[in-house]
């Protein structure tokens, strides 16, 4: 597993490492760049693609294949260090981290400030 040092960070995020979550959340300019950020984020480190993120923000990330538990890891620690959210082992759930929507609504449920791409 790559470290957070590691990965490539996604280039579309469009807001600064201290912005915080609650504007993220309720500033419609950000409202999509928490689900762009988790889509270059999968797309280049885990489907290593520079083409992007060629699925819905619907699709299961599991069922589709597009990671693996392996992958899900990854994930947890890219949310955790991108997003200064600490993630409980109880909260890696599908309901949480099996798209790329249910993932946003995970941040935004969150009442933290962010470190964003």
């Amino acid at each position: 597993m790559k470290s957070a040092d590691e990965w490539s960070r996604p280039s579309s995020c469009g807001f600064s490492q201290d912005y915080p979550i609650e504007q993220i959340m309720t500033d419609t300019t950000y409202t999509t760049d928490i689900e762009e950020c988790i889509r270059d984020f999968i797309a280049r480190n885990l489907l290593y693609s520079d083409d992007g993120f060629s699925y819905s923000d619907e699709a299961s990330f599991l069922q589709e294949g597009i990671i693996d538990s392996l992958g899900v890891m990854e994930l947890v620690e890219f949310i955790s260090k991108t997003f200064n959210i600490p993630v409980q082992q109880s909260e890696v759930t599908p309901a949480n981290f099996d798209s790329v929507a249910n993932l946003a609504a995970f941040v935004r449920s969150k009442n933290t400030t962010a470190i964003a791409c």
